[in-house]
């Protein structure tokens, strides 16, 4: 049980990063499509 904690710590941790890198256009939001770009602009 106490090996499930960290794992699950690091993916929220992971999860949060990629909402804040596509919230600002980092580095993964650059290699998207451009599709997926303008549809995130939208979204967002």
């Amino acid at each position: 049980m106490s090996k499930k904690k960290p794992i699950l710590f690091i993916l929220i941790i992971i999860f949060i990063a990629g909402l804040a890198d596509l919230k600002y256009k980092g580095l993964f939001y650059r290699l998207l499509p451009n599709t997926i770009q303008s549809y995130i602009n939208e979204t967002l």
